[in-house]
């Protein structure tokens, strides 16, 4: 996690860290933002040569050097310019692309119990909001830093050699306009940090007023809907109205302050002039050297809030990189290669937190066995079979897979030999072919078409607009359910593993769907190990033994009719639902 006694410097060596790789283009950048500020430079004091040799003394050969002098130093600048902006953006570029990669990459590599806990907006505020705040702090960073400093130091050099009692009064004005840097720099970190939690509020709000679409209009909710984004969208407003008054403030003081030193310089320069002390020449070009001084100066002011931005989002963005997942992969961890089907929870129990959800569960389900789990809401289920491809891990016993400890193998040869459906069939915005194909998208054309017909889902797709190609829409919302989740048993028998979790599969479909769906899954079940949770009891009687868990415990075990004549809890739930029915 990070360290809490210095958040500031810890941010900048983070994003020093992310220009590391990249120090050739960065390398280039520095060079032609030299360039630049020598120029300027070198502009500043073409000025005194211009004022006393062409205006004051007449000289014709100056004249006819200096025009040509200037221009070619402008156009070098100009093209110094080009260059810094360019190799700089594209640094930029390339951080930030890399930065969303690991942190994309960092965030599928969690457990689900992250998953648990965050929010979907939050995620995506931070792989993108934070993300931008980043790229536009390290460039802004690097040119401030580089060119503007360089052009500092150039330009005092300049001032110093033209006069160096008149730059003594201009430098001791210089402490005093980085005052606003200092003083608001801390407000305004705070501030964007706030800023940026505010944002993921927001996107929050976004992301679940139009993923709930159809709900939030069934519920005739969308008055409450644009009250609740209203309010967040308020909130944003008002921190951003904060940090503008503290930055808007700071940019103006410094002008003042700078205007201080100008009259000030006015003032004793123009004495010297008018003395004969000093030519008009070296006092404009002094002059001018130091208004080019004090623009420099306030960009590194405007640099300050956006830095403050960037160390924000660097702090949160590590904040999220440095949570760590529940599952590891032990040193020496096997591949998982051929795999009967074998399934063994030894005493197993897991907690969520603090909250016991499975108590000492002892099961063997044999090679192509099919075993149905039914119970009330909440009795852990679900969580059970979660453990088996190591969605979460055992609070203590063992879960085994033809006798190995399913964490003696690595998480992903464990998880090619288990396919899941659940009752949430999730389908891509994509095409029909590619989410069938999503397990393994090196099948063919003949085994995707041979997936969709054993799923009863090819003659639905044959009428899609464009067949295999069909784009299905945002979780397949141009589909009906059972359409939807014969394409997810689809995608389960392309993958072809040997043990299949179904959760809950048809719960959410009508009489007609359930029926098309439930032959789909009886094809889908042939030959493998499986685990079946549902609700509808009517679904679980091809099962060869049925578990009945209540409260973490497995409180019934058997066959549909052995289960039937004990009058237990199994007996109770079936009769309540003959009843319902």
């Amino acid at each position: 996690m990070l360290k809490e006694d210095s958040p500031a410097r810890f941010a900048l060596h983070r994003m020093v860290g992310l220009l590391r790789p990249h120090w050739r283009r960065l390398a280039l950048a520095v060079l032609c933002m030299l360039m630049v500020s020598g120029s300027t430079g070198l502009t500043a004091y073409l000025i005194k040569p211009a004022m006393d040799d062409i205006f004051i003394k007449k000289d014709v050969v100056m004249l006819a050097l200096l025009p040509g002098l200037f221009l070619l130093v402008s156009l070098i600048k100009a093209l110094s310019d080009w260059g810094s902006t360019y190799f700089l953006q594209s640094v930029g570029l390339r951080v930030v692309a890399g930065l969303r990669q690991e942190l994309f990459d960092h965030i599928h590599g969690l457990s689900l119990s992250f998953f648990d806990k965050a929010s979907t907006g939050t995620l995506m505020s931070r792989i993108t909001n934070d993300i931008k705040e980043i790229q536009v702090a390290v460039n802004s960073a690097v040119s401030g830093l580089v060119k503007d400093t360089v052009t500092i130091v150039g330009l005092i050099f300049v001032v110093f050699y033209q006069n160096w009692k008149l730059a003594s009064i201009a430098v001791a004005v210089l402490p005093l306009a980085f005052f606003p840097l200092v003083h608001f720099g801390q407000k305004l970190r705070k501030l964007a940090r706030k800023g940026q939690e505010k944002v993921a509020h927001l996107s929050v709000v976004l992301h679940e007023s139009f993923t709930g679409v159809r709900i939030v209009q069934a519920f005739g909710m969308e008055e409450h809907e644009k009250r609740r984004f209203a309010r967040h969208n308020t909130a944003v407003l008002e921190n951003q109205l904060k940090a503008l008054r503290i930055d808007a403030l700071s940019s103006p003081l410094m002008e003042f302050i700078g205007a201080i030193g100008i009259s000030a310089i006015i003032a004793y320069g123009g004495y010297q002039v008018v003395r004969g002390t000093s030519t008009p020449g070296t006092f404009f070009s002094f002059l001018g050297a130091l208004i080019m001084l004090y623009k420099p100066v306030k960009s590194l002011n405007k640099l300050n809030s956006t830095l403050q931005k960037g160390i924000a989002s660097v702090l949160r963005v590590q904040e999220l990189l440095g949570y760590k997942s529940d599952i590891v992969e032990r040193p020496n961890a096997l591949e998982l290669t051929r795999v009967q089907g074998a399934v063994e929870f030894r005493n197993v129990s897991f907690a969520y937190d603090t909250t016991p959800v499975l108590r000492n569960i002892s099961i063997k389900v044999n090679p192509g066995e099919v075993v149905a789990l039914v119970g009330s809401s909440g009795g852990g289920k679900t969580t059970l079979v979660h453990l088996i491809p190591r969605f979460y891990d055992v609070t203590e016993g063992a879960v085994l897979i033809d006798g190995v400890d399913v964490r003696d193998v690595t998480v992903r040869s464990l998880r090619r030999h288990i396919a899941m459906v659940t009752q949430h069939s999730f389908l891509f915005n994509d095409t029909v072919r590619n989410n069938i194909a999503y397990g393994d998208p090196s099948k063919t054309e003949e085994d995707i078409m041979a997936a969709a017909k054993a799923a009863y889902a090819y003659d639905f797709i044959c009428r899609l607009p464009h067949g295999l190609d069909t784009v299905v829409g945002e979780q397949g919302v141009m589909l009906s359910g059972g359409q939807r989740q014969r394409l997810c048993i689809a995608r389960a028998l392309l993958k072809d593993a040997p043990i299949l979790i179904l959760d809950e599969a048809t719960s959410a479909l009508d009489s007609e769907a359930e029926q098309e769906v439930q032959r789909a899954l009886e094809n889908l079940m042939q030959g493998r190990t499986t685990f079946v949770i549902a609700h509808r009891l009517s679904t679980v009687k091809i099962a060869h033994r049925i578990l009945v868990i209540s409260h973490g415990r497995i409180i019934e075990e058997g066959s549909h009719h052995s289960l039937m004549e004990r009058h237990g809890e199994y007996r109770r739930l079936y009769d309540i639902q003959f009843q319902q029915a």
